[in-house]
């Protein structure tokens, strides 16, 4: 089973599952209860029949996962609905909306990763990746121009449908890609008859992996060479500015206010996407990319989904702006508290999800994806301390950070090392480290 976008509270979206569990859900169960998170991905191993009939249905090769997905994993998307006016409104999610393929591949990789399951990678994570990465290379289509290009997209910013070349989706794609390449490099190396056994049963060849290859040198990523800014997708930049403050004062999403054809003419963000791309793959932004991208796209994000402030909180306390970062954590936690109908549909549990990483992996720096259990902490300073604990490989820490140290004890596990800031120590069982931050 999995999480529904409402979690057990409620039957908005009829409890279809989402990208709202792998990227805003996962990381709390990966690094507080990794036993749920297994659980929850071993869903999506079971769903892969699904997920390989739509991209088939669709004239791609691999896995292209249901946006919204039930039992079976067939695409559960409704077609169109009636809208405000009594006319039917098309839904196009379900046909390309396809960055959900990336997304799942990011969650098996990070869980993989920080939990060191290898029996889950062998039965079942592997088979994702490489799935994945296989849909995405077939997705990815060389042109004229050289490049390789992933066109009729809808990124996370659902404002604008039916696009070429969006970043998010163009780059999880590349990523995707590459870690299906280094999946079949780690089975060779250490499970070389699993290797051979799951190439035979996905029929992948060398002219294939070639292709993976190929691919991630040559797919579009719209980046500005000269200023380092990612264009969101093909021709966004051509886009009419809109000054969001001056709507400051909204009570209902920006869209209902200008109209739906007005919102997809102007530089207006649903959610956060290339934002999205700086929280989940930080090496993609380099020096200061990370703060450039950030300070473009913040001011055109209208927030009008649950999703995006906490994505919001999460990359401003990366980047050091507290008060931003603040801000955009108390909406995060308001989200269910205010007067919203929408509630009424039961809780918005990704946006709790993705309170609880901003706080953690934000103001906390734990850092899921590295060799070493990392902690670079940025706390506010009007906060006193923060403690949380973590799974990391079959072993539970203890951290609490307070007066610029950094306190960090092995409550349950074999020894490791732990790199705090700049600083690496060793951690053994029942004993506590404290470094200076």
């Amino acid at each position: 089973m999995s999480v529904g976008a409402r979690a057990l509270t409620g039957d908005a979206y009829l409890r279809h599952v989402f990208w709202d569990t792998e990227i805003y859900l996962l990381p709390f169960y990966t690094a507080v209860w990794p036993e749920a998170a297994r659980a929850l991905l071993m869903y999506r191993f079971h769903t892969l029949p699904g997920a390989r009939a739509k991209a088939a249905h669709f004239g791609f090769k691999g896995a292209l996962y249901a946006w919204e997905s039930a039992d079976t994993g067939e695409e559960t998307t409704p077609e169109r609905v009636v809208g405000a006016d009594g006319k039917p409104v098309d839904i196009l999610t379900g046909k390309m909306e396809h960055h959900i393929s990336g997304d799942i591949a990011y969650a098996v990789w990070q869980y993989w990763r920080f939990t060191n399951d290898d029996d889950f990678f062998l039965r079942a994570g592997a088979e994702i990746l490489l799935d994945t990465a296989r849909f995405w290379a077939s997705r990815s289509v060389a042109e004229a121009d050289g490049k390789r290009h992933i066109r009729h997209v809808i990124g996370p910013d659902e404002y604008h449908e039916d696009v070429d070349d969006n970043v998010f989706t163009n780059v999880m794609a590349r990523w995707n890609i590459s870690r299906g390449l280094e999946v079949m490099d780690v089975l060779r190396e250490r499970w070389p008859n699993h290797a051979a056994a799951l190439r035979e049963k996905l029929a992948l060849g060398d002219e294939e992996l070639a292709d993976w290859r190929d691919a991630i040198v040559r797919i579009v990523i719209g980046r500005d060479p000269a200023t380092g800014i990612y264009e969101q997708f093909a021709g966004f930049n051509a886009l009419q500015p809109l000054e969001l403050a001056a709507y400051a004062d909204r009570k209902v999403p920006i869209d209902v206010i200008i109209g739906r054809e007005l919102t997809q003419r102007s530089q207006v963000v649903k959610q956060a996407d290339v934002v999205a791309l700086i929280a989940l793959l930080p090496e993609e932004f380099p020096d200061t990319m990370a703060e450039t991208n950030f300070r473009y796209y913040e001011p055109r994000c209208a927030h009008g989904s649950s999703l995006s402030t906490g994505m919001h909180a999460l990359v401003a306390a990366r980047l050091g702006d507290a008060p931003m970062a603040l801000r955009y954590l108390r909406a995060t936690a308001a989200t269910d508290l205010d007067l919203d109908p929408n509630s009424a549909g039961g809780v918005h549990i990704a946006g709790l999800g993705a309170l609880w990483q901003a706080v953690v992996i934000g103001f906390g720096g734990l850092d899921l994806n590295g060799d070493t259990l990392g902690i670079d902490p940025r706390l506010p300073p009007q906060w006193r301390s923060l403690s949380f604990r973590v799974c990391w490989r079959g072993r539970s820490v203890a951290i609490r950070i307070a007066d610029r140290t950094v306190q960090a004890t092995l409550v349950r596990g074999e020894a490791m090392d732990l790199r705090i800031a700049a600083a690496s120590r060793k951690l053994t069982a029942g004993a506590t480290v404290q470094v200076s931050v």
